[in-house]
Order: C-alpha cells, then sequence, then structure tokens
C-alpha cells in the first residue's frame, strides 16, 4: 500500500486506489492488513474507484495509542474525505461491525454491505466468549501475542492439534504479528453484543450477507448458523436492509462471487 491518508488524531493510515466510477471503501476484518480484499478490489475496480485500506496497527497504518473505536470511525471518516466526501462501504467481519458503527454516528456513508458479521446471539454462547474475553484481556496486559491468537483460534473451535500445525504454516508469525487486534476487534464488535440501539439510528441502505451453514473445520465450535444468527438480529435492527446468501462460501469469502452482488447492490 504505497498512499497515505492522515486520521484526525494524526495517524497515518496506509492504502490503495484502483479504478474509476462511484467510491468504494473495502474495510478488512479479522487478522487482515488488506490483503484479504486485494483481490476484491481489483474485479470491483471495473465499475469503482476501490480504496483498500490497512486498519490502524495492521500493515503499513500506524497505531497512536490509546486506542478507541472512535478512532477508527475517524480513520473511515479520512478515506471517505479522500474518496470525495462520501462512498459506499463494504466491512467483512469484524470490518463490517465498524462500517456500521461508522454509520451510526454520522459518517457520510452512501451504502452499506456487510458479510459475516460476528455478533453473538443466543445465551448457549455466551459462557465461552465471556472467558474468551476474560483471557485475552489478561494476555493482552502481558504482551503475550501468541496466545491471543491461540485463544482465538480455540474459541471458533480449533483443537490442539490443529493449532500446532498451525505454527508450522507460513503465515503464522504474520498472523502472531496481528494477534493484538483482536482484542480491539472485540471492542469494535462492542464485546460481541450487538448493540441494537445505535444499529437503529442507520438511515442507509444495508445489505447483510452471510455464508450459508457454518461447515468448516477451524469453526467448529460454533452454531452453523451462528453468522445468519446475528445476520438476522442486525436486519431487525436497522430500517432499510436486505438479505443475502451465498452458499457454500466459508468466512473468506470468495471474491469473484461476492463482487457481483457488490456491484448490483451499490449501482441500485
Amino acid at each position: 500500500m504505497t498512499l497515505r491518508v492522515t486520521s484526525a488524531d494524526g495517524t497515518r493510515i496506509a492504502y490503495d486506489r484502483k479504478g474509476t466510477g462511484p467510491a468504494v471503501i473495502l474495510v478488512g476484518g479479522t487478522l487482515d492488513d488488506g490483503a484479504e480484499n486485494a483481490p476484491l478490489a481489483r474485479l470491483l475496480a471495473n465499475h469503482f474507484t476501490v480504496y483498500n485500506y490497512a486498519r490502524r496497527g495492521r500493515g503499513a497504518s500506524g497505531n497512536t495509542p490509546p486506542y478507541a473505536l472512535a478512532r477508527e470511525v475517524e480513520d473511515l471518516d479520512a478515506l471517505i474525505a479522500t474518496a470525495g466526501g462520501s462512498a459506499h462501504v463494504y466491512g467483512a467481519s469484524s470490518g463490517g461491525a465498524l462500517a456500521l458503527e461508522a454509520a451510526a454516528a454520522g459518517s457520510t456513508i452512501d451504502k452499506i454491505a456487510v458479510w459475516d458479521v460476528p455478533y453473538v446471539i443466543g445465551d448457549d454462547q455466551w459462557p465461552r466468549f465471556n472467558q474468551y474475553l476474560a483471557d485475552t484481556h489478561e494476555a493482552d496486559k502481558a504482551g503475550r501475542d501468541e496466545e491471543l491468537l491461540e485463544l482465538f483460534m480455540r474459541l471458533t473451535g480449533g483443537s490442539d492439534a490443529d493449532i500446532a500445525a498451525g505454527k508450522q504454516h507460513p503465515m503464522w508469525a504474520s498472523s502472531v504479528a496481528l494477534a493484538h487486534t483482536l482484542v480491539k476487534d472485540a471492542e469494535i464488535l462492542n464485546g460481541y453484543k450487538i448493540p441494537t440501539n445505535r444499529l437503529a439510528r442507520i438511515n442507509q441502505s444495508v445489505l447483510v450477507i452471510t455464508e450459508g451453514p457454518t461447515t468448516e473445520p477451524q469453526f467448529a465450535g460454533l452454531p452453523i448458523d451462528f453468522f445468519d444468527r446475528a445476520a438476522k438480529a442486525i436486519t431487525a435492527a436497522i430500517p432499510r436492509t436486505e438479505r443475502h446468501t451465498l452458499d457454500g462460501q466459508g468466512h473468506v469469502v470468495a471474491p469473484e462471487l461476492i463482487a457481483p452482488v457488490l456491484k448490483t447492490f451499490f449501482n441500485q
């Protein structure tokens, strides 16, 4: 990412810009420094001016303390200003929650599309998520980034064998480098509790997209309708929503499948 924009607190945020047409900003999710959305940016650039950025503390972006949700909203606002003062926004996973929080806070967003926002819906999940939040708080205070990553993998259903295999993967070191953002994502996600009252303030059209039943082995610890539960709650909370499901996808959606969905929605 070769371009930079300065956020309200002076933090430099790295981004790429591709294409021409209406502005679309891509907001990355869990353990993503912008690389995950790069293939999607290339596809959307045939129809839009696409801004793909590294959220603060990720990739080439700065990380000015203290952290707060409001600072990440300001980062997005800085991108929106660079894009001409308004933009469509697509957010994946925790990036979807950030897009919704920004809209609720009054950011000048046109339309919003979100993918697999992981709010926790249902009493059956809260004991393990509350334990995860407590454990990550302690690990973060102690600076144990690798432990943060292991805790997250166990939360979603990873076994000791999965973690051991992950440590042999070439991407393990880069994931550990981003593990500190897991605690920040929990803040973006309001401690995983859907902020119904704030979402009700969103006036924009919102497209809520999810995968079908969650069957990936690394998500074996979650109900198969985990993301669908959240999507239904988001749809109920926001006045103007559309719902779409891409069956057969995992949490990292194929860019060639979601790109036409976004193109149609943003061009309506």
